[in-house]
């Protein structure tokens, strides 16, 4: 599970001061389902995310993934995480097959263990063909498909995905959804931010509108439907962001 508790990010920027970028959010996130974060950029949703993943120190609050303390136990975090976002980077000199075999060692696997694992993520996610070219001549559907491996090569009970589909075409969008849908099938534990609607009402099993840095509503979308009177995810989300600034200018 994901647990999170009233947790805040601040940071100190010269010309605005004090930014609170996140603020005593809670969260909890379960497995065999997408948890959603819905929000327009800068909403703090992937400074929670990073905090979730031990990229970021929170500054007050608290969060547990698969059980450990993202302040106490870092490492045991990573080793229990996948983290996938839309600008995940990948070593070009490496090939595809290097660079899962290199994420596969950095979590403590080795041997025929590994071996057999990289031949089923290449055989799963079809990367046989350019599994010896360098990542760098790969096309961006490729180079997802090894983000992907590359992610989940260590068996992470936990899967985060920060606006995963950001700057790709159709066919690898439904590639990055297919496998986020594959994910709630295996059990895993998923949380999944965006800003796309459609995204929302095809994976979330429960959604999370956040909004400078706080949650605005959640619920699963028929009840943020329900809650807002709206049939379209876009006008529900709009209503919600809207009523929150009238409270906040009150």
């Amino acid at each position: 599970m994901i647990i999170a508790e009233n947790l805040t990010k601040t940071f100190r920027d010269r010309k605005r001061g004090l930014v609170r970028a996140v603020s005593n959010l809670s969260l909890t996130c379960e497995p065999g389902r997408i948890f959603g974060l819905l929000g327009a950029n800068g909403a703090g949703k992937t400074t929670t995310l990073r905090m979730l993943g031990t990229l970021l120190e929170p500054t007050s609050g608290s969060a547990s993934i698969a059980g450990y303390d993202v302040r106490e136990s870092p490492e045991d975090v990573r080793r229990s995480i996948g983290f996938l976002s839309g600008s995940t980077a990948l070593y070009g000199r490496l090939t595809a097959r290097e660079m899962i075999e290199y994420f596969g060692k950095l979590n403590g696997m080795s041997g025929s263990e590994l071996a057999t694992r990289i031949d089923e993520l290449v055989e799963r996610l079809e990367i046989g063909e350019f599994q010896n070219g360098r990542c760098d001549k790969l096309s961006t559907g490729q180079k997802q498909r090894v983000s992907i491996a590359r992610s989940i090569v260590h068996h992470p009970p936990v899967m985060i995905f920060d606006e995963p589909t950001t700057g790709l075409d159709v066919m690898t969008s439904q590639t990055i959804m297919a496998f986020i849908e594959q994910c709630r099938t295996e059990n895993l534990t998923v949380v999944f931010s965006t800003h796309i609607m459609s995204e929302v009402e095809r994976l979330c099993d429960h959604v999370a509108i956040v909004h400078r840095g706080r949650i605005a509503a959640e619920g699963t979308v028929d009840e943020l439907h329900a809650q807002t009177g709206e049939k379209a995810m876009e006008n529900a989300f709009l209503k919600i962001v809207n009523q929150m600034e009238a409270n906040d200018v009150q």
